[in-house]
C-alpha cells in the first residue's frame, strides 16, 4: 500500500495546477497508464444546481460513441414477449418472480436493471435493495421501457446512467486508458455535451463550474471549460 501511495504522489506531482484543455488532459491522464490493468476513466462534473430541488435534478442516460471498454451485465423484468425479446437481445438473465426472489435473497452480480412498465408492481418492493446501489429501474433513466430489447441493445452497446450526488456532482464512466486518445476525447466530449443540454430552467449562475478526469489509480486532471 505504502508503494502504491508513493506512486500517487510522484503522479500528483505531474499535475498542473491549472487546467488543460480536454486535448491535453487526456494526453496527460494517459501517461499515468502504468498498471498492469488497463484503468477505468471516470469524469466529475460539479454543476451550479442546489440538488435538494427537485427541478433542478440532472439525471439522464447517454450512449457513448465509443462503449467503456466493458461488457456490462444486463437483467430484465418481463414476461411474455418482452422476455423473449430482452433474451434475444443479449440480456444476461430475464424473469420476474423468480428473478426478484433471487435479488432479495442477496444476488447482485448485475451492472444494469431494466424493466418493462407491467412489471413495476413487483419491481418497486426491491427499492431498498436495488435503490442505494443506483441499480432501480426509472423511467427518467429510461430503464423502465415497453421496448426492453432496444434498451438492452444500447447497454451492451456502452450506455452509461449518470444522476448528480448531494453535492451536486455528476460522475461517470466514460472509457479505459487503453483507448486511443482520439476515441477517449469523443466519449468524453459527448458526455460533456449531453450533460450542457441538461441544464435545469431553475438553475442560476454558472451551470458547469468544473470538470475533472481521473483514472483508477491516478490523480484528478482539471479541464478547460
Amino acid at each position: 500500500m505504502a508503494k502504491q501511495s508513493k506512486r500517487y504522489r510522484a503522479l500528483a506531482e505531474k499535475v498542473p495546477a491549472e487546467a488543460l484543455t480536454l486535448k491535453d488532459a487526456i494526453v496527460l491522464l494517459k501517461s499515468f497508464n502504468t498498471t498492469k490493468f488497463d484503468q477505468t476513466v471516470e469524469i466529475a462534473m460539479r454543476l451550479g444546481i442546489d440538488p435538494k430541488q427537485a427541478d433542478q435534478l440532472v439525471r439522464g442516460a447517454l450512449v457513448l460513441p465509443h462503449g467503456i471498454g466493458k461488457v456490462q451485465r444486463v437483467i430484465v423484468f418481463a414476461k411474455g414477449d418482452n422476455a423473449a425479446a430482452a433474451q434475444e437481445a443479449g440480456a444476461d438473465e430475464v424473469g420476474a418472480e423468480d428473478l426478484a426472489k433471487k435479488i432479495k435473497d442477496g444476488w447482485l452480480d448485475f451492472d444494469v436493471c431494466i424493466a418493462s412498465p407491467d412489471m413495476m408492481g413487483l419491481v418497486g418492493p426491491l427499492g431498498r435493495v436495488l435503490g442505494p446501489r443506483g441499480l432501480m429501474p426509472s423511467p427518467r433513466a429510461g430503464t423502465v421501457t415497453p421496448d426492453v430489447a432496444k434498451v438492452v441493445k444500447e447497454y451492451k452497446a456502452g450506455k452509461v446512467e449518470f444522476r448528480n450526488d448531494p453535492t451536486g456532482i455528476v460522475h461517470a464512466v466514460v472509457g479505459r486508458l487503453g483507448f486511443d486518445a482520439d476515441k477517449l476525447q469523443d466519449n468524453i466530449q459527448a458526455f460533456i455535451d449531453h450533460i450542457n443540454g441538461l441544464k435545469p430552467q431553475a438553475a442560476k449562475g454558472t451551470y458547469v463550474r468544473s470538470v475533472n478526469l481521473s483514472a483508477t489509480m491516478s490523480p484528478g486532471v482539471l479541464v478547460a471549460l
